[in-house]
């Protein structure tokens, strides 16, 4: 064999050289590929001893020795790489046409200039500084634009011929020396990045010219020529025969919208690159064609590539174990480490002038071509190959030879170890076995040794579909396990071939093995066990015959005692001796068994069924490679044939000619274009013009949100919130104000706009404020982006303004996520390929790591985002609810949604036609052409037939009737649906017709070929034809266009449909092509959906179910037959109590209600007619919707004439209304979608003129026989498409796995697949991080068209309204009870000082009745005068067994100066909430502070967590040990800005939730702030808020109320003010000047307001700081005379009253400047829950002390509802049952010693809560009796609103309210002291059967107070009228004692 440059390849060394070149390469460390062959290219004179070696041509074709060789033609192909010019060229063949590819959209395309827009030519950069790579030689390129100049270019030496033309490695390596980019690995790519823009394939040979080198001046100037032939191999380079490519070659990915184009084909037409490559990975070994053979390994791979075609001398021997777990082989392709790579696809072509070697496997860099041995010449099998006659079935091994076919190569991991071939191991193909049988028999690799191919090995597929059925072995126990099974149950290779046998005898003749049914064949007889003893090798193969004898000869059986390789020679020798006459008695399976004498049996499938083999072959094409495939037949006119068969009608004229034929007859007239039947013609300027007078009713553009979507965006939300909750700090939306966004969508320009139109419906820019109201129209597009070259600026400009807007909450939505997930690294992104691209965006490392940008993924076929490598958690996966669940619930009339399950469904109906159908005419025409074209790929079959089947049917429906009966009844119905609609309306409304044909050349020819029939047939006015590609805009006919905006009422002439939604009611034939459906929604007039082109190329789930996807809608739901609707009320029993008026009646259906014939499609009888068929429905029509204004501006009509709709928001539009009559009478009914169960976004309608029931059908989906057997129901032996591979980007994890569970939600799938798939090596996910997914990544999947964009809009929506609810506040807004309105006409006016005056403040009268609203159900107060509303009779009561009232609260911004609680971040006060390292923690100091309270009579301890920074408010000991006292300022102090009083905020079960962070409100300076806890809380307050001081509580207050609390506060402050006196005393200091004021304030205060005068007499409110308002409080002169100061409540009315007093005496609460100095003798009760503040004020005021409120400041608060004493849950001290159970308050007390339920709660709780709901009934006559009070006497307690309280202090010298003249009606003596004396009681006058009730922390207290008050002598008590509270003894109950005024 020749080499076509380098001399002769020495065979005799082949195997060392081969063996050292690959070490080399697998030892090589570096990144680039290394020289396989590079040893190989050897000087010719170095073989002259070896003649025998090196044949010249005509010896070879003159020698013919049959005992040396075996002689087998070989044709070859010419090698198009390493030609010469053409000049130079010895062929005679044609040159091959190149297709250069358009250059990325914005490169540069200037001659002499790269892609980025460098100038590379030599007279520019000769002075110019080029740095040159170490190993690279700047090299001159010509270019045949620019021939006078030559282009400076940088290549690897070792691609260059040394000075004798001879040793220049194989490929191309350069860079670019204009903008400097590298690693161009093609010479095609760098061709193109240089602008060559050549005619002829680019060849390195060719057009690098010469070297380049430096002048005496140092410019760079032109060098040798680059010597690339040597005139001693000249004579070899002439016996290239043929210039031919290879036909399993291809064009580039981007003829068919390529964007996943993974998989290479083994030799392209140039070298580009393939898109997938393994790291590590060198230059491939088949790329000489004198290869004598090569053996693979036994080794176990891990790729996702097939072998489908073996080369010529391809051993497969261990082709069963290098397969991957999906059935895609990796021969010789172990990731990283292996050298090679393997073909991509399993189904070329082999015509004359092939080469057998032109389907070798291709790896990395495409291997050069060599030119190979003319047709004529015989090439001899190298001489290792042992010659041997036909291997007969039966015979025994006959020698030593054949005794070594079982042995098994030795395992060397990644390398290829050649063996001696025996005789045995061989196996010769026929030749054209294709050409002569139509067959090219496939492979099925069962268990065993493949024998070497030789020969005609293009005529044969090898498909490792079955092989992992076999490999039940191999899984672990773990998946056993899982699986339920025992490694005893696999199964033995005897009963895997029985089941293989009855598998393949039960298969139809139209069917194909399909790998997950046979698996779950497999998996069920495992499950079931053996049923009998094992098989033993013997019985085998009686037992095989007689399972395949009820095949009825499908499948036959064939038994070899030697090697497998003598089975296959067996058959197909007997293939290629059958006569065509007896190829219809062939089987469609041999199943080839081998019984060695060792007694372990292999067995391997041949499928020789033409339909069969076909199918099998073209199904293990993806996507790419058969369209690429598809290219290549049309670009090189292999349909020829095919073609001019198709010029000819059914009848057999020829089409064009009978067609100019009819355009002639007709002259210029044309059809009338509408209303008017397809006979009546007019002329064609008449009919350009004709604009139909008024349009349908159209829709307007209200936005609507269903409920399906609302709940879906509340999902979302939900989740969102879930992970901001999760603690793993992945989201703080408290630091976010703004929500933005970006939508990425596939390549489609229709898509864009449509998402475009759905962002201006929603008005979503301007619900979330980023755009103007003015400009959201206008720059609605800068929010969505194409996945396509331009997307890199915009994302990094999106991302620009993520990283510069951190409190910006921003989403990526990756709408349709599963149409690209290819991975970045497996393509070329930057020269024109688009595949990579999603990842490249969504998975960069700046997108994962913003931690202010969510990522949304969108997808209806999520399945190849739930591999076991997903990013996403499942989690965060929001499944759209099961519409089924809810049909129940919808009126007839609400439309629902009808999507693929439903379609299945739709077969049990029963009747006639069904609206999922299958062709059986077309199909039968399909099988006939197949088996007429053998060479041709069955889509471009079915796409010429098609083609004829409409040209024919628009012939048949005007000009030729007699092709009425060549027509399917099916196409012929949607044609005439499509020509006669228009004709019965008077607006020329009609339907869509959509053709799928995913192949771009063959739409485009569709296109050409209907619009030229069309057209011809006088019809170009009545239809539309358009190509829907996804790279192209919509075009259409003026006049076309015209209509649409006489529809619409739009008079800007520019306007042009954007949208197929904006091709709503026009009738037309929209031919839809592209890889895949990217997703565009279709309008309601689209009543049929042709997919017959999908067939058994489209076998994984997301590629059949994403195709019928277009058909899904939704529907009115009375059209839905009860076979539907009963089903979900069986398994709803609640929903079968619904009448049966909510389901439609029979006579509603348009569809006959017959029972189903026995085929599924009733059009495909013997008669053409339509009527006869039942398939035509043309008397239903959809009535047209609008889509959102074409003209920029709301659509306007006639008031009185347009009906007022609300458009849905979702992806399909949903269809319009339909009736029985023809459109021009047909008119719009009421369809509201009144139920709020709808199920779909519906649309509601008014009726217009008439009162026909609205009614939406679904669409008509015309299927394959292959799609619709996948499709239909399950029946059995027949699996479903949700049974299939979810996408051709995953693979099974496992051989053997549970079915899919597709019955279930979508969760449950998720869970499925992620357990049972894994990602690709070329998935976006294959590396993905499968223990941590991304925490910011969310899914929502849905079925197709249900609504998903309008439900993401919303989700944008209701997030900002969130984060905007964040930033918002519920605070308390009531006005204050009724006040004393006698003194308001004391009060100074409202400008007055800002300070109050001591002596103005000692003249105001302190009002004892507290005001504030949360005191409403308090008891009042009494006073000499009462205000009015308190004098009289009050009614309410507080019914504390009921949920406590709502009080009023509005919704307010925070401020700068709110006080925040722990959820609050930001990069000024991070200090304040966020948690420190657990190291750290040790910065904090515990102290113990003691001292003596005279209250408690006992030393109380407290404990101070004091961190390092606060220290510094503290004075220690000289050791630091000890604390000594909090520091105290001076009353002389004058610092600004410095904070005086240190802030005490008591706070119990708040710690997330309180508003504890007072950083803003104290605008940052420098403050004192203590939190007060109880002990037990205290690790809580700690985690939460680090960086605070705690003071904790005594365990002896764990179970107090806030009483205690303060009670503490104020002791703890006053001996800390006596220590700092003594300290301070020490230093000079007068006692009198420390400072002896504390702050107390609650932790739900959140906001400040000032208020002003402002105009009108009102006043005005504005938002101040926490700072500002102490500071302006502790600035008052005279302060040490106040004792507490405080502030009043916000409410809303403050801004609207009339300005009041400046200053007042009242009760304060809430926040207190309290002077523990004055109020040394008054203490806080702490034994106090409620009221403790009312108590305190009373006590103060008594006592003769300053309160003063500042009026002009007001304090907002905060509602929270958890914490404080409201989760204070009374219950049962032991609880006998489970479930809580609610105790009245008049179980709070007991009798003592009774045996009623004991509580759980403290004493304190027990009575406040007691007298509070029952004291109506301990003080009878104060019921609602102002006038007779109850006398309480050193305490306030709260009785309830409707008994009023007399407030009496027994201390000397105290100040009282008047009470002469008082009659009481009650006394209540709490805890008296030794100042209450029965003296002091003489003094009170009682009303006759008045009240008493003593109440005393003993029953022992009780008797000594009543004894020593001499009580019994004015009171009547009664043994049972003594209670105590409901505790048990060790909790301390408290007594109390009731009696009667005598």
């Amino acid at each position: 064999m020749g080499n076509s440059y380098a001399g002769q390849l020495k065979s005799a060394r082949f195997e060392e050289a081969l063996h050292n070149s690959i070490e080399a390469s697998l030892r090589s460390s570096g990144g680039d590929p290394q020289p396989v062959f590079t040893q190989l290219y050897l000087e010719p004179d170095q073989y002259s001893g070896h003649v025998e070696d090196i044949k010249p041509k005509m010896d070879l074709s003159l020698r013919s020795d049959p005992s040396t060789h075996v002689l087998v033609k070989c044709h070859s192909s010419n090698s198009v790489e390493d030609m010469d010019d053409e000049d130079d060229s010895d062929t005679s063949s044609p040159p091959l046409p190149y297709l250069q590819g358009p250059p990325p959209d914005g490169c540069c395309t200037v001659d002499g200039f790269c892609q980025a827009g460098k100038d590379l030519r030599l007279v520019s950069m000769a002075t110019e500084s080029i740095e040159v790579p170490a190993g690279f030689e700047l090299v001159g390129a010509k270019s045949p634009s620019i021939p006078e100049h030559i282009l400076v270019c940088a290549v690897d030496k070792r691609f260059l011929p040394d000075e004798n033309g001879k040793n220049a490695l194989l490929g191309f390596s350069g860079n670019c020396v204009g903008c400097g980019e590298k690693g161009f690995r093609y010479f095609t790519e760098f061709s193109n990045h240089i602008n060559l823009k050549l005619s002829t394939q680019p060849k390195k040979q060719k057009h690098l010219k010469y070297y380049l080198v430096k002048n005496s001046q140092g410019a760079l100037c032109k060098g040798a020529l680059i010597c690339w032939k040597d005139c001693k191999t000249r004579p070899f380079s002439n016996s290239a025969s043929s210039s031919k490519p290879s036909s399993s070659s291809s064009l580039s990915s981007k003829e068919n919208g390529d964007t996943n184009g993974h998989s290479p084909s083994p030799f392209p037409l140039s070298d580009s690159p393939p898109a997938r490559m393994q790291s590590g990975s060198s230059s491939g070994i088949f790329g000489p064609q004198e290869l004598g053979f090569l053996k693979p390994l036994n080794t176990p791979t891990h790729g996702t590539k097939t072998l489908p075609i073996v080369p010529t001398a391809l051993r497969v021997n261990g082709l069963t174990n290098g397969l991957s777990m999906d059935g895609r082989s990796t021969l010789l392709s172990p990731p990283r480490t292996n050298p090679l790579s393997t073909p991509s696809h399993g189904y070329r072509t082999t015509e004359t002038g092939d080469s057998p070697a032109s389907t070798a496997m291709s790896t990395g860099p495409p291997k050069k071509r060599h030119r190979s041995w003319h047709p004529t010449t015989l090439v001899p099998i190298p001489a290792t190959a042992v010659p041997v006659p036909a291997i007969r079935p039966l015979t025994c091994s006959s020698g030593p030879l054949l005794s070594l076919s079982n042995q098994q190569p030795a395992s060397v991991s990644g390398v290829i170890q050649p063996q001696p071939i025996t005789a045995g191991e061989t196996v010769i193909i026929p030749d054209n076995l294709l050409n002569s049988y139509g067959v090219r028999p496939v492979l099925l690799i069962g268990q065993g040794t493949l024998p070497y191919f030789f020969g005609n090995v293009g005529d044969l597929v090898v498909s490792p579909l079955l092989v992992s059925c076999y490999k039940g072995r191999e899984l672990n126990e773990k998946t056993l396990a899982s699986l339920g099974m025992s490694a005893n149950q696999l199964l033995t290779t005897e009963t895997m071939i029985l089941l293989t046998l009855q598998y393949l005898a039960r298969l139809g003749t139209e069917q194909i093995p399909l790998r997950e049914e046979f698996e779950q064949i497999m998996l069920k007889a495992m499950l079931c066990g053996p049923t009998g003893p094992p098989v033993s090798p013997a019985q085998l193969p009686w037992l095989a015959r007689m399972e395949a004898s009820v095949s009825g000869g499908s499948v036959q059986v064939l038994v070899t005692h030697g090697s497998l390789g003598e089975g296959i020679s067996e058959s197909l020798r007997s293939l290629s001796e059958t006569s065509p006459q007896q190829q219809q008695c062939l089987p469609n399976y041999v199943l080839i068994i081998c019984t060695s004498k060792s007694g372990a049996n292999e067995f391997c499938v041949l499928v020789l069924g033409k339909y069969q083999s076909r199918a099998l072959a073209e199904s293990m094409l993806s996507t790419n490679e058969f369209l690429k495939e598809i290219s290549y037949e049309l670009i090189t006119g292999k349909v020829s044939v095919l073609a001019s068969h198709f010029q000819s009608t059914s009848l057999g004229d020829n089409m064009d000619k009978q067609l100019v034929r009819y355009q002639r007859k007709r002259k210029d007239r044309v059809v009338q274009p509408f209303q008017g039947h397809l006979t009546e013609y007019i002329h064609s300027q008449e009919a350009a013009t004709m604009i139909p007078e008024s349009g349908p009713d159209l829709l307007s553009d209200d936005f609507q949100i269903h409920p399906p979507q609302l709940s879906v965006a509340r999902s979302l939300l939900s989740q969102v919130c879930a992970i901001a909750d999760s603690g793993s700090q992945s989201l703080d939306l408290g630091r976010f104000c703004k929500v933005d966004f970006l939508i990425l969508v596939p390549p489609s320009h229709v898509l864009v706009h449509q998402t475009v139109q759905r962002i201006r419906q929603s008005g979503v820019l301007i619900d979330l404020g980023i755009e103007d109201v003015s400009l959201a129209m206008q720059k609605s597009d800068k929010y969505v982006v194409r996945l396509d070259t331009e997307v890199h600026t915009k994302m990094e400009a999106f991302m620009r303004k993520v990283k510069q807007n951190p409190y910006t909450l921003f989403v990526l939505i990756h709408d349709n996520s599963h149409v690209d997930l290819t991975s970045a690294l497996s393509g070329s992104v930057c020269h024109g390929e688009l595949q990579g691209l999603a990842d490249r965006v969504v998975n960069c490392p700046e997108v994962l790591e913003a931690i202010n940008l969510l990522v949304l993924q969108v997808s209806c076929f999520p399945f190849t985002l739930q591999s076991r490598q997903s990013r996403i958690s499942t989690q965060n996966e929001v499944h759209w609810p099961d519409t089924e669940n809810q049909q129940g619930e919808a009126s007839p009339k609400d439309l629902i949604y009808f999507g693929l399950k439903d379609y299945s469904k739709s077969l049990q109906w029963g009747v006639a036609s069904p609206i999922l159908r299958c062709d059986d005419a077309f199909e039968r025409m399909v099988k006939t052409l197949l088996e007429r074209h053998p060479h041709l790929h069955s889509m471009v079959i079915r796409s010429y037939l098609l083609i004829q089947q409409y040209t024919e049917a628009l012939m048949a429906l005007t000009a030729a009737p007699s092709l009425r009966d060549h027509v399917t009844p099916q196409t012929l119905a949607m044609v005439e649906d499509l020509l006669s609609v228009p004709g019965r309306s008077k607006h020329g409304c009609g339907h869509m017709l959509l053709v799928r044909v995913p192949s771009l050349q063959l739409a485009r020819l569709a296109q050409e070929r209907l619009e030229e029939a069309r057209d011809k047939l006088g019809l170009q006015y009545r239809f539309a034809v358009l190509l829907g590609s996804p790279a192209a805009e919509i075009s259409l006919p003026v006049h076309f266009c015209a209509r649409l905006r006489a529809w619409r009422g739009c008079k800007n002439e520019e306007w042009v449909p954007h949208t197929y939604e904006d091709l709503e009611g026009l009738p037309c034939i929209v031919i839809l092509t592209g890889k895949d459906p990217l997703g565009e929604t279709f309008p309601r007039s689209l009543k049929y959906c042709d997919l017959r082109l999908i067939d058994s190329s489209y076998l994984t789930r997301t590629a059949l179910e994403q195709e019928v996807g277009l058909a899904c809608s939704y529907v009115t739901r009375r059209v839905i037959p009860k076979t539907k609707t009963a089903t979900s009320r069986e398994e709803r029993p609640r929903e079968g109590e619904r009448s049966s008026g909510e389901t439609a009646e029979h006579d509603d259906l348009p569809m006959e209600l017959e029972r189903p014939p026995s085929n599924a499609s009733a059009a495909t009888r013997t008669s053409g007619s339509t009527t006869e068929n039942g398939v035509s429905s043309s008397s239903i029509l959809d009535k047209p919707s609008s889509q959102s204004d074409p003209c920029g501006s709301r659509t306007m009509m006639d008031s009185c004439s347009s009906p007022v709709r609300f458009k849905q928001e979702c992806d399909s539009q949903a269809p319009s209304s339909s009736s029985t009559s023809s459109f021009s009478s047909a008119s719009s009914s009421s369809s509201s979608s009144s139920s709020p169960a709808a199920q779909r976004p519906s649309q509601s309608t008014q009726a217009p003129r008439e009162c026909n029931r609205t009614q939406v059908f679904p669409r008509t989906a015309v299927l394959s026989r292959a799609a619709y057997t996948l499709l239909a129901p399950e029946t059995l032996g027949h699996p479903s498409s949700a049974s299939l591979l979810p996408h051709a980007d995953v693979s099974w994890s496992s051989p053997l796995r549970p079915p899919v569970p597709h019955g279930l939600g979508g969760a449950e799938q998720s869970l499925y697949y992620r357990q049972w798939t894994t990602a690709r090596q070329h998935h976006a996910d294959y590396e993905g991080p499968v223990p941590h997914p991304h925490p910011r990544r969310l899914l929502l999947s849905g079925p197709p068209q249900v609504g998903k964009t309008g439900a993401y809009l919303q989700f944008l929506r209701i997030l900002f309204r969130m984060l905007i609810r964040l930033l918002e506040v519920d605070v308390y807004d009531e006005e204050e009870l009724e006040e004393d309105v006698q003194d308001k006409s004391k009060v100074p006016p409202s400008s007055g000082p800002q300070w109050p005056d001591v002596e103005d403040v000692r003249k105001l009268r302190f009002d004892l009745c507290p005001h504030d609203c949360k005191f409403k159900y308090s008891s009042p107060v009494y006073a000499n005068r009462m205000p009015k509303t308190q004098s009289g009779v009050k009614t309410e009561r507080l019914d504390t067994e009921a949920d406590p009232p709502k009080r009023n609260t509005v919704s307010v911004r925070l401020s700068l100066f709110a006080a925040h609680n722990a959820f609050h971040h930001c990069e000024q006060c991070h200090h304040y909430s966020e948690p420190i390292p657990a190291a750290q923690l040790s910065d904090c100091t515990f102290h113990a502070f003691t001292f003596c309270s005279s209250m408690l009579g006992e030393e109380v301890q407290l404990h101070f967590i004091i961190p390092k920074s606060k220290e510094s408010h503290f004075v220690f000991s000289q050791q630091g040990s000890h604390l000594e006292s909090m520091r105290l300022p001076l009353l002389s102090d004058k610092e600004s800005g410095m904070m005086k009083s240190p802030i005490f905020t008591p706070t119990t079960g708040r710690q997330e939730h309180g508003l504890l962070n007072i950083y803003h409100a104290m605008e940052g300076a420098e403050h004192l702030h203590i939190l007060v806890v109880k002990q037990y809380e205290m690790p809580l307050y700690r985690k939460y808020w680090p960086n605070h001081i705690l003071l904790v509580l005594p365990a002896m207050f764990n179970n107090s109320g806030v009483g205690a609390a303060r009670f503490m506060i104020k002791e703890l402050s006053y001996h800390n003010l006596e220590l700092e006196r003594n300290r301070q005393e020490e230093q000079g200091v007068k006692r009198q000047d420390v400072w002896p004021f504390i702050v107390m304030m609650d932790d739900s205060c959140v906001l400040w307001n000032a208020q002003q005068p402002g105009p009108d007499g009102k006043t005005e409110v504005m938002n101040v700081s926490l700072k500002s308002v102490l500071q302006h409080m502790e600035a008052t002169p005279k302060i040490s005379q106040y004792a507490v100061c405080g502030l009043r409540k916000w409410s809303s009315s403050l801004s609207s009253q009339a300005p009041t007093s400046p200053f007042s005496r009242c009760h304060l609460h809430d926040l207190i400047l309290l002077n523990v100095d004055l109020t040394q003798n008054v203490q806080y009760d702490l034994n106090r829950f409620t009221c403790e503040e009312v108590d305190f004020n009373l006590r103060a005021n008594s006592s003769g002390l300053l309160l003063c409120r500042f009026n002009q400041f007001s304090i907002m608060k905060k509602h929270i509802p958890i914490g404080g004493h409201k989760d204070f849950l009374i219950k049962p001290k032991l609880m006998r049952i489970e479930t809580p159970v609610r105790v009245c308050a008049s179980q709070y007390v007991c009798a003592p010693d009774s045996e009623q339920t004991l509580l759980a709660a403290p004493a304190q709780f027990l009575l406040e809560k007691f007298l509070q709901s029952c004291s109506h009934r301990l003080f009878p006559l104060a019921l609602s009796n102002s006038a007779n009070p109850v006398l309480s006497i050193d305490s306030y307690l709260n009785l309830g609103p409707e008994v009023q309280v007399c407030y009496v202090s027994s201390r000397p010298h105290s100040v009282n309210v008047d009470h002469q003249g008082v009659i009481f009606s009650g006394l209540l003596l709490y805890l008296c002291d030794s100042f209450v004396v029965s003296s002091l009681l003489k003094k009170f006058n009682f009303l006759k059967g008045a009240t008493l009730c003593v109440i005393c922390q003993d029953r022992s207290s009780l008797r000594q107070t009543i004894v020593r008050l001499e009580l019994e002598d004015e009171w009547q008590f009664r043994l049972r009228d003594e209670f105590q509270t409901a505790n048990c003894s060790e909790d301390r109950p408290l007594y109390f004692l009731t009696g009667r005024h005598i």
